[in-house]
């Protein structure tokens, strides 16, 4: 029989500014890293799924390969690389052929060889002759002949497809697992302001240094996905870039971080929105909320550095009153206190995200609906407008994810905007819908015999 292929896992490997990231969203047909003209784009390593041929690749974007401490930033950025060289079956290799072999070049060279792991020489920005003396001059790294490329115009891709092709890896058929038409993945993304502490509650959670993190206010900028298993349940964690105020928002690059981290919320099911126990509810983190829940999605707060609370049960009794006098739309919402320092309440916060998604995904059937809303009708019916009443006849549910309603009856559009929240409240206070985005929309009944006055 026939042997099985799994995926390539293939390390994208380079000094920066050399075209990794454009590779990249070349090979899996989206702009999915960020790219940008200046260098050190990329600091988190990012995965993304192409097909080349009939080869199946899992790509691993990192940051570019730089001289410096342990402990600084671009320190941290070099170990997230090295550890995804040592994940890779191959690492592929970019130089920019324009600019010839450099001294950094030279000294990642020997680094990649030190590791073991094979080892694609791709010589980007091949488009014209200016990059034939920085091609030729590549052999001399040690690495055999390069693919010359171009990931900006997609030349090259035959050749790359032959050098990869050599290293990929064989499984026998019994050991490649069926894939399930539905995944079944619970879609979590984890946004809030800069240095709130997301990357390190993600890193808390799934027990791995995954995410790069430090005390500079910024670090991440891509929304980068993790997939975990939480007491057997498939979870997709993505990591987002902080959202600051759009006034602050100058940057190209940031206003590229700030749309990828829209796109997460927009991807999620569940958006964990962490929030500084010593700051809370500022006006950016109220916008995060409110942009949540006019998309739909389940929130749940997280009120992260709670290891520095000094009066926690006072405390968080005045978060709990704030929360649901601020964020009215959502009241009830999943608030709970957390340390992604020390990891606690972890626990007790993806319990909170797996029952909160339970409510978003509710499906109410519609006797029951009619009964509450007639007994809600004759405790509190609905006020007359222009001196005309307004009868309402029946509601039913529409959709799920979220709660999405639809009552109707005459002259349904006239209905005062305080009616239409206590309708709400009742539904959401009936059903246990607390916390949860929900939608309710009027429709007026068609008159049989408006056509004929």
């Amino acid at each position: 029989m026939a042997a099985a292929l799994r995926p390539l896992k293939v390390a994208i490997i380079g000094r920066p500014n050399v075209g990794k990231s454009t590779l990249f969203n070349r090979l899996i047909k989206r702009k999915l890293a960020l790219v940008d003209d200046r260098p050190g784009v990329t600091r988190d390593r990012r995965e993304g799924t192409a097909v080349l041929g009939e080869l199946l690749l899992t790509l691993i974007d990192t940051a570019g390969l730089e001289e410096a401490d342990p402990e600084s930033l671009e320190g941290r950025m070099r170990a997230q690389t090295e550890r995804a060289v040592a994940e890779a079956d191959v690492a592929l290799f970019i130089i920019d052929a324009r600019a010839g072999v450099t001294s950094a070049d030279r000294h990642f060279a020997e680094l990649l060889r030190k590791t073991g792991r094979p080892v694609v020489l791709l010589a980007n920005k091949c488009e014209g002759a200016a990059a034939d003396p920085g091609f030729y001059e590549s052999f001399e790294l040690g690495f055999g002949e390069p693919v010359p490329f171009s990931a900006e115009h997609g030349i090259g891709l035959a050749d790359l497809h032959e050098a990869l092709f050599r290293h990929l890896p064989e499984e026998d058929e019994e050991s490649v697992p069926d894939v399930p038409e539905d995944d079944g993945i619970v879609r979590i993304s984890v946004v809030g302001r800069p240095n709130a502490g997301k990357s390190t509650l993600v890193n808390r959670l799934i027990g791995d240094d995954r995410m790069l993190t430090g005390p500079e206010a910024g670090i991440t900028r891509d929304a980068i996905a993790v997939d975990w298993e939480w007491k057997g349940r498939p979870v997709r964690l993505v990591d987002t870039a902080g959202l600051r105020r759009k006034a602050r928002v100058q940057e190209k690059l940031e206003k590229l971080s700030v749309g990828d981290a829209l796109r997460a919320i927009r991807a999620a099911e569940v958006v964990i929105l962490v929030i500084d126990e010593s700051m809370p509810f500022e006006k950016q983190d109220l916008q995060i909320a409110d942009l949540v829940t006019r998309e739909g999605r389940a929130l749940v707060i997280a009120v992260n550095k709670w290891d520095k609370t000094e009066e926690p049960d006072t405390r968080i009794k005045e978060l709990r009153e704030m929360a649901d006098r601020l964020l009215p739309q959502v009241r009830g919402m999943p608030l709970v206190p957390v340390s992604a320092l020390t990891g606690f309440g972890l626990n007790r916060l993806m319990d909170a995200v797996f029952k909160i998604r339970e409510s978003w995904e509710k499906r109410i059937p519609t006797s029951a609906l009619n009964r509450w809303f007639a007994a809600l009708l004759e405790h509190h019916p609905p006020p007359a407008v222009a001196g005309r009443r307004i009868k309402l006849r029946y509601v039913t549910q529409a959709s799920t994810r979220p709660p999405t309603f639809i009552t109707f009856g005459s002259r349904a559009g006239a209905i005062p905007e305080s009616y239409r929240r206590y309708l709400l409240n009742g539904l959401r206070d009936a059903f246990d819908l607390t916390g949860v985005p929900v939608r309710l929309h009027m429709r007026k009944t068609d008159n049989p015999y408006e056509n004929n006055k």
